[in-house]
């Protein structure tokens, strides 16, 4: 993944310039590395190019750029992924990455795995955004400094819905893990 990584860095200014709000497409392939046992393309490795979606994203927006002036980097809160279809060695495909909403503390990012034109995975994260200083960034911080209007994106419900019954306790509280 980190040679995909680099490549996806060093390829920054390829490809149509995109508003943050737009969907970013960039083509894959299924590489042999990328297989489980099944010798299809590994669960995990999904989330893996999801990332690799949200960078381009970020990139090709010029949103990645200011956001590293200001200190500021993304993480992943919680993510979800459906499988519809296997993804076969070899196979291209191409990861479709759009942001669907904000709530008052993160963003969401739909990413669907397409082939043909037909859907094979669609996953959903949450993320945040935090300060290389220290502490989080709030939205409205984000939105005034990639110039965004977070209200034109209206979040569906069930987005909503999904990220309360997803959340885990804030990071300083205490969370024991009690099955029963």
């Amino acid at each position: 993944m980190i040679c995909r990584t680099i490549i996806m860095r060093l390829r920054r200014h390829r490809g149509p310039r995109l508003r943050v709000h737009d969907v970013a497409r960039v083509g894959f392939r299924v590489l042999p590395t990328d297989l489980d046992v099944l010798r299809h393309m590994n669960n995990g490795v999904y989330f893996s190019i999801m990332d690799l979606g949200r960078l381009d994203l970020l990139q090709r927006s010029g949103v990645w750029a200011t956001l590293d002036r200001l200190g500021y980097y993304p993480v992943v809160a919680s993510e979800t992924i459906t499988f519809r279809r296997s993804l076969q060695p070899g196979q291209r495909y191409t990861l479709e990455t759009k942001i669907v909403g904000y709530d008052a503390r993160a963003v969401y990012v739909e990413q669907r795995f397409v082939v043909g034109g037909e859907l094979y995975a669609v996953g959903l994260v949450r993320g945040r955004f935090l300060r290389r200083s220290g502490g989080t960034v709030s939205i409205g911080d984000l939105a005034e400094a990639i110039g965004v209007d977070v209200t034109e994106l209206e979040l569906p419900r069930w987005v909503t819905r999904w990220a309360a019954d997803v959340a885990l306790p804030p990071s300083r509280s205490v969370a024991t893990s009690d099955w029963f």
